[in-house]
């Protein structure tokens, strides 16, 4: 295939740097802004151009020795040094402020730091041939999960004994959901089905599957979460994930592994902290809440709070995680529902925290007829983030302030705390 020389400018969303060849746009795999390198070619559009690095002619500082195969699990940065991930993040965020929203940035952003190795407090492992692993990028095949840091020896030790115990029953599986507590004194795993397949929690049942370092195991059978072993939800005590003396003693998140919570057991507490920090008020109306995170984390601290889910499992579990706190009431409905008949003037601040694609257009737009005076967006995508904030600005709000999050080291990805003040 054929072969160029490079020099590599500057990062882009999903892992990749910008290079140019006679003008035309090459997105790099395995390359530094600032280095020199020698790309080969891969099947491309004539658009843009897609390659990945061969021979470094000119290396930067920041290179190191990558701690896996870059390819697996999405560890695209897994090959520079973390301080310069961080900057690259940053950069990332900014660009897509510049480029989507048209709203260049005045400084540059922050990216809080993680240690880089256990930091996952759930995630996915694929199951082939009752093996679990991460997917190599771009393929359905199976690399080492524990190679890539990313879960402690333990979680993989434990999901490794239960899919020894589940015999040939484990051929039925296409993947298992890990849910940890912060301390890792609770692990519980939810175990899905290939296409086709079903897990009979009957004979799940009879396997002796709550090894060591597992405390519980569920599955679904016909769109219900099963318990089939031990308890089906770990909890997370305030002092635990933020710390002593941040919210009363009694806050507390319990939560299935089929439930959104975030992903790292080092910053999950400091975003926390982040939101609490700018999201003061009375009256919070907390978006696309999961268990509820953010909302007991502010009914704790005396906010009255309406939260709202529609996922049905994580809602389930919000709606636990609501019932010692008489100020904050759960919705289990989509977003665009319960804007639909929220009035405006009811809350002093918004908290926003959607998935990947962001909010939809009609719940941004019922958000912002809303009038909060603030409002408070949590994102895991730049893009999406930039495009929903220019919004906000044109619908009145200015951008107060930008935090960001190192919540996947190794990773390309970055999560967002954005600001907006009416």
């Amino acid at each position: 295939m054929r072969e160029l020389t490079l020099m590599i400018e500057r990062p882009v969303a999903g892992g990749r740097m910008l290079a140019r060849h006679d003008g035309q746009v090459v997105l790099v795999a395995g390359g530094i802004p600032g280095e020199r390198v020698r790309v080969r070619l891969e099947p491309s559009s004539r658009k843009v151009l897609f390659a990945t690095v061969v021979d470094v002619l000119e290396a930067s500082p920041d290179r190191r020795e990558p701690i896996c195969d870059p390819a697996c699990g999405g560890m695209a940065y897994a090959f520079i040094a973390p301080e310069r991930q961080r900057v690259l993040k940053g950069e990332i965020v900014a660009d897509a402020f510049r480029r989507l929203a048209r709203m260049p940035l005045d400084t540059p952003v922050e990216v809080a730091a993680s240690p880089e190795h256990g930091f996952r407090l759930r995630g996915r492992l694929h199951v082939r041939d009752g093996r679990a692993g991460l997917f190599l990028e771009r393929s359905h095949r199976l690399c080492d999960a524990r190679a890539t840091g990313q879960f402690s020896d333990g979680t993989m030790t434990a999901v490794e004994a239960v899919l020894e115990q589940m015999g040939e029953l484990r051929e039925q599986l296409a993947s298992v959901l890990v849910a940890e507590n912060v301390m890792a004194t609770a692990r519980v795993l939810h175990l899905e089905a290939g296409e086709g397949q079903r897990l009979r929690a009957d004979a799940l049942g009879m396997r002796p599957l709550l090894v060591d370092g597992v405390t519980g195991i569920t599955t679904e059978v016909y769109g219900r979460m099963v318990v089939v072993a031990g308890v089906g939800r770990v909890t997370d005590t305030a002092a635990e994930l933020c710390g002593e003396g941040v919210l009363p003693a009694d806050a507390a998140w319990t939560r299935s592994a089929a439930s959104f919570f975030q992903g790292n057991r080092f910053l999950t507490g400091r975003l926390v902290e982040r939101v609490l920090a700018h999201a003061e008020g009375r009256r919070v109306l907390d978006l696309y809440a999961g268990v509820g995170l953010f909302s007991v984390a502010l009914a704790a601290r005396g906010a009255e709070v309406v939260a709202v889910e529609g996922d049905a499992t994580s809602a389930a579990d919000l709606a636990v995680n609501a019932g010692r706190w008489p100020t904050l009431a759960t919705q289990q409905q989509t977003v665009e529902a319960a804007l639909l008949i929220a009035l405006p003037g009811t809350f002093d601040v918004v908290v926003v925290d959607p998935p990947r694609t962001g909010a939809s257009p009609e719940a941004m737009a019922r958000l912002v007829d809303l009038g909060a005076p603030r409002v408070v967006y949590v994102s895991c995508d730049p893009a999406t983030l930039a495009r929903d904030a220019g919004r906000l600005v044109n619908a009145g709000y200015r951008l107060s302030r930008i935090e960001a999050f190192d919540m996947f080291p190794n990773t390309p990805h970055v999560e967002t705390l954005a600001i907006f003040d009416r």
